[in-house]
């Protein structure tokens, strides 16, 4: 019986673990897309002022 839990908290970690990376991955995405679009605005604005 005790090798029952093992395996699903074995299975639950592993299921955890995957989701913290696709996160991290998803988190990662979103930052680089924030990083363009600041850029962009930068360069729009610094533009106006010349």
């Amino acid at each position: 019986m005790m090798t029952v839990f093992s395996l699903i908290n074995i299975i639950l970690i592993l299921g955890m673990f995957g989701i913290s990376i696709y996160g991290f991955v998803l988190f990662v995405k979103l930052a680089n897309r924030g990083i363009k679009a600041l850029d962009i605005y930068i360069e729009e604005k610094t533009k106006k002022d010349l």
